[in-house]
């Protein structure tokens, strides 16, 4: 089991590695870290996601979660860079109802690897758990929208 605390435009982030893959993604400092190669690896392509120089992520991941979670949780990462889906479109891929998507969002395990901020509500951006919350889910979009057009 690894454990990494680095700083990213969004704040602190601290990243949990076990058995080699991506288990979460949290906000804030840990008091210790247990670098691996893999969370350095992590750190390196975050970086580049935040400078405009990475839109996909490849990385392994294994986010605890139910059935149900988890087939949200891979509906989200067909979102390309850039791009948004209502939670009426993923509920319509996944199975289950908007409200449902939001709450499977709202217990993403890996934020930004799996890209729940990329999923708005049809009137308005929905919500976010993570960060600063609203403020976060702007800046990550508009992050994206700033690149995908460069």
């Amino acid at each position: 089991m690894g454990f990494i605390s680095f700083h990213s435009p969004i704040g602190d982030l601290s990243i949990t590695e076990k058995d080699n893959a991506i288990v979460s993604i949290e906000w804030g400092r840990g008091n210790f870290e247990l670098k691996t190669p893999l969370l350095k690896e992590v750190q390196s392509q975050i970086t580049a996601y935040f400078n405009g120089k990475l839109k996909e992520f490849y990385l392994p991941l294994n986010p605890s979660g139910t059935l149900y979670q988890q087939k949200i949780w891979q509906a989200l990462q067909t979102i390309p860079y850039g791009t948004t889906k209502t939670y009426s479109e993923i509920a319509l891929i996944a199975g289950g109802s908007p409200r449902s998507v939001g709450k499977a969002n709202a217990s993403n395990p890996i934020p930004i690897l799996i890209p729940c901020h990329r999923v708005i509500g049809k009137q308005n951006l929905g919500g976010y758990s993570g960060g600063e919350r609203l403020q976060t889910k702007e800046y990550l979009l508009n992050i994206e929208k700033l690149f995908n057009t460069l």
